[in-house]
């Protein structure tokens, strides 16, 4: 009876989840499907069962087989879960597909990632998964690698997420930025934006930095902010934030020569 008094009905927690954009530049079903085919040549696990927001803006002006379009990229490994730029006439069907209607008020940001479907003369045959280097991209990915490490400065508005891994970071994160990772976060320098370590649930992992004023740090989906002042910690010690617990714990990491 007493953890039925106790145990919250619902609890919200941060949660990451990365989706893939895909834009259109037709609209034939034949086409798209040949497309695709193409690209992934035949594999089932291309996309890896990726979530995907679909941007219809090229081709606006002309009409979409909704019921046949979802179910193409689903047999292709894609999960669509939201279109942007969609005419008002589709929102009924594709809230009927149970897809969000992505509203767009300002120009894409110069840093989106897309995945552009192209037409059979502009497909190429499909390459290996590259290997993550260090760049300014907002959604960095990377699968089967202990670590993916950052050198450049993590500007506002950007994410960098390490998928499967830790993510190590030898430059500032700027505020507006957020970096997550799997599994932990070393970041040697300061750290002034959002950072979430065990995206995927994982309680062990740990958020390092050699300064701390983030607006916000998380461990798997267990949350803090910082709008009454950082805690009163050790100077010249790095800082490290971990779970105590259900709660957030931040500590000097000092020497122990």
């Amino acid at each position: 009876m007493q953890n039925s008094l106790t145990r919250k009905p619902i609890e919200i927690k941060i949660s990451t989840v990365v989706a893939v954009a895909i834009s259109l530049h037709e609209a034939s079903i034949p086409i798209l499907a040949a497309a695709l085919e193409e690209m992934t040549a035949g594999s089932p696990d291309f996309f890896d069962d990726e979530f995907a927001v679909i941007d219809v803006e090229a081709i606006a002006d002309q009409s979409l087989d909704w019921d046949a379009l979802i179910p193409l990229f689903k047999a292709n490994g894609l999960n669509p879960v939201a279109v942007r730029h969609a005419n008002e006439q589709d929102h009924a069907a594709l809230r009927s597909h149970g897809l969000s209607i992505d509203v767009v008020n300002k120009p894409r940001s110069e840093h989106e990632t897309t995945l552009s479907v192209p037409t059979i003369a502009e497909t190429t045959a499909p390459e290996p998964e590259p290997t993550p280097v260090a760049t300014p991209e907002p959604q960095i990915i990377i699968r089967n690698n202990p670590a993916l490490v950052i050198d450049t400065p993590v500007r506002g508005g950007q994410r960098i997420y390490a998928k499967g891994a830790d993510l190590i970071i030898t430059a500032v994160v700027n505020p507006g930025a957020e970096v997550i990772a799997d599994g932990s976060i070393h970041i040697y320098a300061p750290l002034r934006g959002r950072a979430l370590a065990g995206a995927t649930g994982n309680t062990e992992a740990r958020i390092f930095a050699l300064t701390m004023e983030p607006e916000l740090v998380s461990i798997a989906g267990i949350y803090r902010t910082f709008e009454n002042g950082f805690p009163d910690l050790a100077a010249n010690h790095p800082v490290q934030v971990r779970l105590n617990g259900d709660s957030i714990e931040v500590s000097s990491v000092k020497s122990t020569g």
